[in-house]
């Protein structure tokens, strides 16, 4: 599986990106670009890959506790039938 580009790394090839006449102008292209994609990725809502593992983690244990306790009711309604 790729890894993602991480945040800096995007904010790099789009100031990179940019005509070399203008390099005067990296540093505070580079910050407004940062600011702008912040901006956008906190209205978008979205976690961090730890976080998303963390929850992953949470899931895929309550899936295995649900399917012991899915596995002992059939045991104890098969132990109930007439």
């Amino acid at each position: 599986m790729n890894n993602p580009p991480n945040f800096e790394e995007i904010v790099k090839q789009v100031t990179n990106a940019l005509p070399k006449g203008i390099t005067d102008l990296q540093q505070d292209l580079e910050k407004n670009v940062r600011t702008a994609m912040e901006s956008t990725f906190r209205r978008m809502n979205l976690v961090t890959r730890e976080e998303f593992d963390v929850q992953a983690a949470v899931l895929q244990r309550t899936r295995e506790r649900l399917e012991m306790l899915e596995e002992k009711v059939a045991a104890l309604e098969s132990k109930n039938l007439p």
